[in-house]
């Protein structure tokens, strides 16, 4: 394992736009902080979104992990990049010949996606402890220890997206068209959703929830409508937005079948075609 997660380390050293896209990802994750420095001072109007209980635990591992995941899409550009540059570098074929397997060769590529799965939720993670202890209201280890379980949704995602990407980046060659196809994917996945709604309006989330976009997006729901402000604005005009923000595990166990279908179809795919 760790052998094979050597060579692609080294080869991401030396990839002059994966280290920039790297590098950009963790300044981005790193900017969530500056939400708290968010403010507006209208006469009488003075509203502090740090107030407002973003960064109380355990809300805030709720509101990390799904801004955080947004960001994702500059990981993806690493991925797909990376198999593009195994196509016009010919480092693929050259690895082939210096012995390393197909099978070796995915899987170098898959501890690389689990690599910067970790790594982005470790980051997240201690980004949102220290956001969390500057200004929550509540730092009981009980409390804090709360709803982790997001930590667990976010990496999946992550892994399951970034695996998505390699799958996209080997069918097609070029990074550009792998990310045009995985918006192409998306816009299908919303086509989809709008057909079943029409025919099947009662039914949309459960036959959704088994496409592989829907299931990523399922892990992490939108955290805003459970901000008692919101709330409270949503009661006086008469909206009922309460709902299930939790993690659930169907959804976690949906991510991860993708994902090991994402890889062995990359596996096949490669193990098919003609180098």
């Amino acid at each position: 394992m760790f052998r094979l997660l050597n060579i692609e380390i080294h080869k991401l050293k030396h990839s002059r736009a994966s280290k920039v896209l790297i590098i950009f990802y963790f300044l981005l994750l790193t900017s969530i902080a500056l939400i708290a420095a968010i403010k507006f001072d209208i006469g009488p109007i003075k509203f502090h979104l740090a107030e407002q209980g973003i960064f109380n635990f355990p809300y805030i591992w709720h509101f990390n992990t799904y801004i955080a995941a947004i960001f994702k899409f500059f990981l993806l550009l690493v991925i797909v990049s990376m198999m593009a540059n195994e196509y016009s570098n010919k480092t693929l074929k050259q690895n082939l010949i210096d012995g390393l397997s197909k099978k070796e060769f995915i899987l170098s590529k898959f501890y690389t996606v689990l690599l910067l799965a970790i790594l982005s939720t470790i980051f997240v993670f201690i980004v949102s402890l220290i956001l969390g202890y500057v200004y929550s209201d509540f730092t009981e280890f009980a409390i804090l220890t709360t709803d982790l379980i997001y930590f667990v949704a976010f990496f999946v995602k992550l892994t399951g997206f970034f695996s998505f990407g390699l799958f996209l980046g080997i069918l097609v060659k070029r990074s550009a068209f792998a990310v045009g196809a995985m918006i192409v994917w998306s816009m299908i996945e919303g086509f989809t959703k709008g057909m079943i709604y029409w025919k099947f309006e009662d039914y949309v989330s459960e036959i959704m929830r088994f496409f592989p976009l829907e299931a990523m997006s399922n892990l992490i729901k939108e955290p805003f409508t459970r901000l008692s402000a919101v709330k409270t604005v949503a009661k006086q005009v008469g909206e009922d937005l309460s709902k299930d923000f939790s993690v659930q595990y169907l959804d976690v166990i949906i991510v991860l079948i993708w994902t090991i279908i994402f890889i062995y179809l990359s596996y096949n795919l490669l193990k098919r075609r003609d180098l």
